[in-house]
């Protein structure tokens, strides 16, 4: 990441008294923590294999990721997003000069659709969790936790909350950080890594799965891969409801003046909403990709 990532912030805050620590994510190139893992995919690319470009899928911070670091090593990219994916990350996506695919996310199949665009253009497909080098590449956010938060106190983090769709970021994290407890945090209805954890194997997002506003943590199904690592980590699950998501992007805003997006909320919100331990806690706000409108919405 050193050369075109950043290092993003460590924010010490307070709450109910409790000093804990928010790593800003939704400060990183592209507005989330996504260009780690498509950064480190892409540039692992033999560059013999780069003509044909990469397809990837995604709501749109992956996407967003994936296209900037194409643009950056010259590469064309296609994007398969949903229709109803917000404006600021489909406009962000465009903007770095990636062919977008729109589906509908309730009828079609995004990996379905991507698979074929890659088989046909001789593309490599680009998951947003399912794939080692994802995985490793949001690591380096728990390798600067590991770092910040011992230099800001003397001591190791005992725990970190991460925001969890795919659990990409949260897998990663209990890698880059091995002594920390991993809390994954889900939107009500859509905790699918969090049951699958109490089960001890995966359980998909139920049929009719309510509406949220986390649109970039709505994944279906976890990875085989992502759910392992974690479940051997001893990761646990928590959920949030939509107003305690709101309530968090309010807190980001008036107390941290940093702008969370609704899923890049989900660590802070069990936090305030006293569903995680703060002493010796670390949250992650993941992303800031969120349209203006929406926000104003969510926050008034």
């Amino acid at each position: 990441m050193a050369p075109v990532g950043v290092k993003t912030p460590l924010i010490q805050a307070e709450i109910r008294g409790e000093s804990v620590f928010i790593k800003a994510e939704c400060l990183q190139r592209t507005g989330s923590f996504k260009l780690r893992g498509a950064w480190w995919r892409l540039s692992s690319i033999p560059e013999a294999d780069r003509a044909a470009g990469v397809v990837a899928f995604s709501s749109g911070n992956h996407a967003q990721g994936v296209a900037w670091a194409a643009q950056r090593l010259g590469m064309p990219a296609v994007i398969v997003m949903p229709a109803d994916a917000p404006a600021a990350k489909v406009a962000g996506t465009r903007a770095s000069g990636a062919e977008i695919v729109f589906y509908d996310r309730l009828t079609e199949s995004r990996e379905a659709i991507a698979a074929k665009l890659a088989e046909e253009r001789g593309a490599v497909l680009v998951p947003s969790f399912d794939d080692p080098w994802i995985v490793e590449g949001q690591g380096t956010a728990g390798l600067e936790i590991v770092e910040q938060y011992r230099a800001a106190t003397g001591r190791e983090a005992e725990r970190i909350a991460v925001c969890c769709g795919g659990g990409g970021l949260s897998s990663g994290i209990s890698l880059g950080a091995p002594d920390a407890e991993i809390v994954v945090v889900e939107p009500e209805g859509w905790d699918d890594m969090g049951a699958s954890l109490r089960r001890g194997e995966i359980v998909p997002v139920g049929p009719n799965p309510p509406a949220t506003a986390c649109d970039a943590l709505q994944t279906l199904r976890v990875a085989p891969l992502t759910f392992g690592i974690l479940e051997g980590r001893g990761a646990i699950g928590v959920a949030v409801s939509e107003a305690e998501v709101a309530t968090a992007m309010r807190f980001a805003f008036e107390r941290l003046k940093i702008v969370a997006e609704p899923g890049g909320a989900v660590a802070l919100a069990a936090a305030l909403a006293g569903k995680v331990p703060l002493q010796g806690t670390v949250l992650l706000v993941s992303g800031g990709n969120v349209d203006p409108a929406r926000f104003r919405e969510l926050t008034a």
